[in-house]
């Protein structure tokens, strides 16, 4: 078994042969109970990347979970793909996903999301193909599924694919500073989703959506602001999240004057 897929096992696949080293097979995204560890949100036609930046920085802030991994699917969109410690049923991942698409994405049109968990045939394509198994179909079209770090997810937003086959090493990388969501941790955050979509009238709040969706209002609102300050200022905080968190601050206007803070970094 390659170091890619270890990780992706080590992550995604609900069936524990990680000390075996047996191939990854389209089956292992459920177990026999059919729970499932992998969730995943696609954006497609066309892919966009702004939407899921959403999602991505929202889970971390407000929620408190481990960033997902992020993919392009080699057509026509990008994808989020959370991970949980424990396998949950089908119900349970369902109501997390539909909980996020209700929180960070409500104006996006349904036919252009896809919200799969492990155990969907419409992911066993993406799970073969992700994780560098031997008996994947080669892309005819000579666009690849890949992995991609946060800080280059905007890129591919108009081209969602690899040109070339992505290396084992490169993908095994990308996952391995990546964690699995922990029961108690999921269990908040899937409680603290159905309580904002019980509160329609709240909308998002998710730092990149605050300031698009909410502009000069949010003005009126320092915590929120010293937050994002302090997200931006957060050396030890990923790259691709410390930006949006600025450009969050952008409408606020200079952001050494955001709540009478003097920012360590400048956006």
């Amino acid at each position: 078994m390659s170091r890619l897929q270890t990780e992706f096992r080590r992550l995604f696949l609900a069936t524990d042969q990680s000390g075996t080293g047996e191939a990854i097979e389209a089956s292992d995204r459920g177990d026999a109970q059919g729970r499932v560890r992998a969730l995943v949100i696609e954006l497609t036609r066309p892919a966009d990347w702004q939407p899921l930046a959403d999602v991505w920085m929202g889970v971390q802030t407000e929620l408190g979970l481990p960033a997902p991994a992020i993919a392009v699917n080699g057509a026509d969109g990008m994808q989020l793909w959370f991970s949980v410690a424990v396998a949950l049923d089908t119900a349970q991942a369902r109501a997390f996903l539909n909980g996020l698409r209700l929180r960070y994405l409500p104006a996006v049109k349904p036919d252009r999301l896809g919200l799969m968990t492990g155990a969907d045939s419409a992911l066993a394509a993406c799970v073969m193909a992700l994780s560098g198994s031997p008996g994947a179909p080669l892309e005819a079209s000579g666009c690849w599924p890949a992995f991609v770090a946060p800080d280059l997810a905007p890129i591919f937003a108009e081209t969602p694919w690899l040109d070339l086959p992505p290396g084992d090493e490169g993908q095994s990388r990308v996952l391995s500073g990546l964690h699995s969501i922990k029961p108690a941790l999921f269990d908040a955050a899937l409680a603290q989703l159905q309580a904002w979509a019980a509160e329609p009238a709240m909308g998002p709040t998710a730092p990149g959506a605050m300031a698009r969706d909410r502009g000069a209002p949010a003005a009126g609102h320092p915590e929120a602001q010293r937050f994002l300050l302090s997200v931006m200022n957060d050396e030890a905080a990923p790259m691709a999240l410390r930006i949006e968190a600025a450009k969050a601050l952008l409408p606020f206007g200079d952001p050494g004057q955001v709540g009478g803070v003097e920012p360590a970094v400048k956006p």
